[in-house]
């Protein structure tokens, strides 16, 4: 369909392409050509392993047929509906969203793109429900590169943007307790102390801006690239009650922590707490086609009975995406392919904590199911990362360098180092890459005082 010689492909992207996230003189990517499994190969038939989902998506893994068929079969039969109709695949993809809630409460779901417009409608919709304005999202969090969704992020990459952003975030910090700015001078705190410390902090900041006029508190379930960073036992909870408190709407976004990932389907699963407002994406269609969704419990849908909800997308509730995301929720089902990730979190559990052990480096390593990363440290003593915020270092660009030299695709943040392979991985395959990281994590030994 396609002709193009395979050496010609990195030669024309450079020419044409404009590259997100990137300096354009700098970029240097991989051309692939084909992918089954936890693997993809380039166009000079170098095999990688894919420690990454490509970008924290492909969770079902690459080449699925039962998924691709689906796409095919919907494209046949129907490519596209606008958006103010319904089909056979909408009825059916809502109700299959709907069903894997957490005890199936977030009943009304609204399918976007992505996730940063899941995350954009998911703040409207609170919006509208409470009307008040204000949005507590938390420091570490990522949730998207559109306007409001980069507002809502509280990482460095909403900088370079202010102040031409949506207005009324307000943000907090994370739980985080290897780097606690609450607890350096007392890292033994218990458990309980720990977590009563943030949900502390969090009411202090809610009575501060004014419970009346805060809508919505929106959290990834699980702090993703700025740090894997589980919510110690209490914590959702906690949250909960604050926003029954004060009558805030809960968001969790689950873009990248949902659909097996953390060995739940939803990693709010994790501390039996029930958002009123939850987006997806990703792991959703495992990436074989763009998708978001919110999901949301009826009462917020309710709200929009009499008066219109005014937004909306040319392509919301896409045919032949819709299909690849009943297809991806009935093989994740079929093949437990969320339980498979539960048991294999073990075993990561058991590798990364052996990484930790064998090199100076390592500071701490920290997994939820197949959500895993190491933080990297030139001193363990006083937690120097390898890497400044925001920032990497010579020790870091090699160590990325090796991996990839030798045939794995992982992806490093600052310090750290993330692993975050398709849940289909097997235990062999796991080790594979990890023997690969262990040489690497050498490079950055050398770096430790």
């Amino acid at each position: 369909m396609f002709d193009l010689p395979d050496n010609e492909i990195l030669p024309l992207s450079k020419e044409h392409v404009f590259w997100t996230w990137s300096a354009q003189a700098k970029v240097n990517p991989i051309a692939i050509k084909k992918a089954k499994g936890v693997y993809f190969w380039d166009v000079d038939d170098k095999k990688y392993l894919d420690f990454n989902s490509m970008t924290m998506c492909v969770n079902i893994g690459h080449g699925n047929e039962r998924v691709i068929k689906a796409m095919q079969e919907q494209a046949a039969e129907l490519p596209y509906a606008a958006p103010g109709m319904t089909t056979k695949v909408r009825a059916l993809a809502s109700k299959a969203v709907a069903e894997i809630t957490p005890n199936g409460a977030l009943s009304k779901v609204l399918f976007t793109l992505g996730g940063a417009d899941a995350n954009e409608n998911a703040i409207k919709l609170a919006r509208g429900y409470t009307k008040r304005h204000k949005i507590l999202t938390r420091y570490r969090s990522y949730h998207g590169a559109s306007a409001g969704a980069m507002a809502a992020t509280g990482d460095p990459r909403r900088v370079a943007w202010e102040p031409n952003l949506m207005t009324g975030v307000v943000h907090f910090l994370d739980p985080y307790r290897y780097r606690s700015t609450f607890h350096r001078t007392n890292p033994n705190i218990s458990e309980e102390e720990f977590t009563r410390d943030y949900l502390n902090h969090l009411e202090e900041i809610i009575l501060y801006e004014g419970p009346e006029s805060i809508a919505a508190i929106l959290m990834e379930s699980v702090t993703g690239t700025n740090g894997i960073i589980i919510p110690p036992n209490g914590y959702m909870q906690g949250v909960r009650a604050l926003c029954d408190k004060y009558g805030i709407v809960m968001i969790c976004d689950e873009v990248m922590s949902g659909f097996g990932r953390t060995g739940k389907m939803f990693a709010i699963e994790h501390w039996d707490v029930v958002p009123d407002i939850m987006t997806m994406a990703k792991g959703l269609t495992s990436a074989y086609a763009p998708l978001g969704a919110v999901a949301m419990k009826p009462e917020i849908a309710a709200a929009f009975n009499e008066h219109a909800f005014e937004s909306g997308l040319t392509y919301t509730s896409h045919p032949i995406s819709l299909a690849a995301a009943v297809a991806n929720i009935e093989v994740m089902k079929q093949d437990r392919i969320v339980e498979h990730a539960a048991a294999m979190g073990a075993s990561l559990r058991r590798m990364l904590t052996d990484l930790g052990e064998a090199h100076p480096s390592v500071g701490e390593v920290r997994n939820i199911g197949l959500f895993g990363i190491l933080e990297l440290v030139k001193d363990r003593s006083t937690k120097e990362p390898m890497a400044p915020w925001n920032g990497s270092s010579p020790e870091m660009v090699a160590l990325r360098k090796y991996c990839a030299d030798h045939g794995l695709f992982l992806y490093t943040h600052w310090h750290t180092v993330l692993i975050i392979p398709p849940l289909i991985i097997t235990e062999e395959e796991l080790k594979e890459g990890m023997d690969i990281l262990d040489k690497a994590l050498e490079i950055t030994d050398k770096a430790v005082k």
